[in-house]
């Protein structure tokens, strides 16, 4: 048994990051969304009792239904004492509906559940960052300070976050439900929106010494798998954001190098890039051609999949690349996508072309702090042959926030620049 705990320890750990969301959206059910605390609480201690009581009485056949079967027992006993509190006490008047809304059992907590949960989490009512947190923290059975890590932010910030928005739920009786499928397709975009933003997240942080979060990127790709597998929720939309999720994250292993410095995309080994994740994605843009509805989701998987199918960068077809940004920013106009496009501009006309495209985006007030901006204007400025010029905004770059393998990139550039200087000098 010497090896049983930090066994047994891993495995808990494991299911309880694979199910947590999943069993407290069916405890959640169970007790009303009101009582979401109770939900987390429960849960939280089933897992301490699998951790006290497994590496003695062994791990049961289903550990799965254990953990949901002991948090629901233990929600019921807090009920029910709650209820007899209520009665000897007389305040009723005081307290929510304690009253169970319906059973639930471990099956329930796959699937529909989980698609409700994540319906509230959502809810347009809510502050866009709360609904990132709550996603994360009651979907995903991410903690907190994991949640703050990946934000960005401080841990009491998003804790109070979380408090705000379970307040909000509660105050303002947000159901725990999947809409009526006549409001589905209304509520739907909340949803994507934040799944896309959670992706994003992990794909390229914004700080920190990680360039990428590969959980992140999995638990977008999971919950967008469970929007698509749902007959109430399999739009279109959602098969092409979950196309544009998995032919992204095929390209994550090849995005840093062996020490974890950035690669860009014409330098990646597309060796490494995942050909099931790709095959996957390129089945879903298929399947999210049906019936009449384009969104950028649709232009951006198109966008990857030419990234994706091409064999190496030369070959990839950029004029069309070109065109499908020229859609997506009529359709959803934003720097961000117009400085995408000047790097397709660039590939198509040269780099004068995308110089000028990026230079007419530096006074947009949504790009000021972005160090992108500066750094693949510095890019194109060394192509055109212009040291300078490519020197200086490289070092705007660096005065932005980025990640540390982003820094390292934008340091060997510079070095790079001015041995090139020192060799034409």
């Amino acid at each position: 048994m010497a090896n049983a705990a930090p066994r047994l320890d891993g495995l808990v750990d494991h299911l309880f990051r694979h199910a947590a969301g999943q069993m407290v959206s069916a405890i959640a059910r169970l007790v009303g969304p009101n009582r979401l605390d109770l939900a987390e609480e429960v849960v939280q201690d089933a897992l301490l009792r699998a951790l006290q009581i497994w590496p003695f009485s062994g791990m049961p056949d289903n550990p799965r239904g254990w953990l949901f079967q002991v948090a629901r027992n233990r929600a019921l006993d807090i009920l029910r004492r709650e209820a007899v509190l209520r009665d000897k006490l007389a305040w009723s008047e005081n307290l929510v509906d304690l009253t169970p809304r319906r059973d639930a059992s471990p099956a329930d907590a796959i699937g529909d559940e989980e698609l409700a949960m994540m319906f509230m989490c959502c809810h347009p009512a809510l502050p866009q960052p709360a609904r990132i947190a709550l996603t994360l923290k009651l979907v995903g059975g991410f903690g907190v300070e994991e949640i703050a890590d990946a934000l960005l932010s401080q841990t009491a910030a998003v804790a109070q976050r979380l408090v705000r928005a379970k307040r909000q739920i509660r105050d303002e009786k947000i159901a725990l439900e999947i809409p009526p499928p006549g409001e589905v397709r209304a509520r739907l975009p909340s949803v994507l929106d934040v799944l896309y933003l959670l992706f994003n997240e992990g794909y390229g942080a914004h700080g920190g010494d990680n360039l990428t979060r590969a959980d992140l990127c999995a638990e977008a790709i999971r919950l967008a798998k469970l929007l698509a597998e749902n007959p109430h929720t399999d739009r279109p939309s959602v098969r092409a954001l979950l196309a544009l999720l998995l032919l992204q994250a095929s390209r994550l292993p090849a995005r840093v190098d062996e020490v974890g410095d950035l690669l860009l995309l014409a330098e990646q080994d597309r060796a490494r890039w995942d050909r099931a994740m790709i095959a996957e994605g390129m089945a879903h843009l298929d399947r999210a051609a049906t019936g009449d509805e384009m969104t950028a989701y649709h232009l951006e998987a198109g966008i990857a999949a030419c990234h994706a199918t091409a064999a190496d960068a030369a070959s990839t077809d950029w004029a069309y690349v070109l065109r499908l940004y020229d859609e997506l920013l009529r359709l959803k106009p934003s720097p961000v996508v117009a400085l995408n496009r000047a790097v397709a501009l660039a590939m198509v006309e040269g780099p004068a072309a995308g110089i000028e495209a990026i230079t007419a985006l530096r006074s947009h007030a949504a790009l000021a702090g972005y160090h992108l901006l500066p750094a693949v204007l510095a890019g194109l400025e060394r192509r055109a042959g212009d040291l300078e010029g490519a020197a200086r905004h490289y070092g705007e770059a660096l005065q932005r926030r980025s990640t540390a393998p982003e820094r390292r990139f934008i340091e060997k550039q510079l070095a790079a620049i001015e041995r090139e200087r020192r060799s034409s000098g």
